[in-house]
């Protein structure tokens, strides 16, 4: 689709919370999703995620979201959003601490192409030079092989601590079976 050296990167706004409830909706839930590799069609239905959380994420003092999108030719409306991501910074009273990476979305169409791999290279590059942390973390549904594995090839390690899918909590989703959980995964950053 494009290179990824032509992303625009961008901090989400309350302008930005419409589009960005339509990508990470796309890219995991309903028939939409099914064009791309990262859907949990299978796996839940329901909302993924609600303008209220978005807005929170976008808000909060400890952490930013990151809108992707090509660049705008002069004079047009502004490019429809590609990808984004939260980070949410982590503070570690015995050393630098961690950054959370979530809210990850790709466009269905726009997957396969390297945007995930280079938003997450963002995300890492930006944890690191704001808020100097040791390492990045993030939750997966364990029944995402296919996604745990994508992520250990660039550098992720399953911790084995899980915790449970929150069942009954509709604004997370509507379970299609009974054995959800999340674990983590980790990465050192490095200096």
């Amino acid at each position: 689709m494009t290179a990824a050296a032509e992303l625009v990167f961008a901090t989400a706004t309350e302008a930005d919370v419409p589009a960005l409830v339509a990508l990470v909706e796309s890219a995991y839930r309903g028939e939409s999703s099914r064009a791309g590799w990262t859907t949990e069609a299978d796996l839940l239905d329901g909302q993924r995620t609600d303008p209220e959380g978005v807005r929170d994420a976008i808000g909060d003092p400890d952490g930013l979201v990151v809108t992707v999108a090509l660049p705008k030719d002069t004079g047009a409306a502004p490019a429809p959003l590609l990808a984004c991501c939260q980070l949410q910074h982590r503070p570690d009273p015995r050393g630098p601490g961690a950054a959370y990476f979530g809210m990850f979305a790709v466009s269905p169409t726009a997957q396969g192409a390297g945007i995930g791999a280079a938003v997450l290279a963002h995300a890492e590059r930006t944890a690191r030079t704001v808020w100097q942390v040791e390492r990045m973390e993030m939750q997966v549904i364990t029944a995402r092989t296919d996604l745990i594995a994508w992520y250990e090839r660039r550098g992720y390690t399953r911790t084995g601590e899980r915790t449970p899918f929150p069942y009954g909590d509709e604004r997370f989703g509507l379970p299609r079976r009974p054995d959800l959980e999340f674990e983590r995964l980790v990465k050192p950053l490095g200096g």
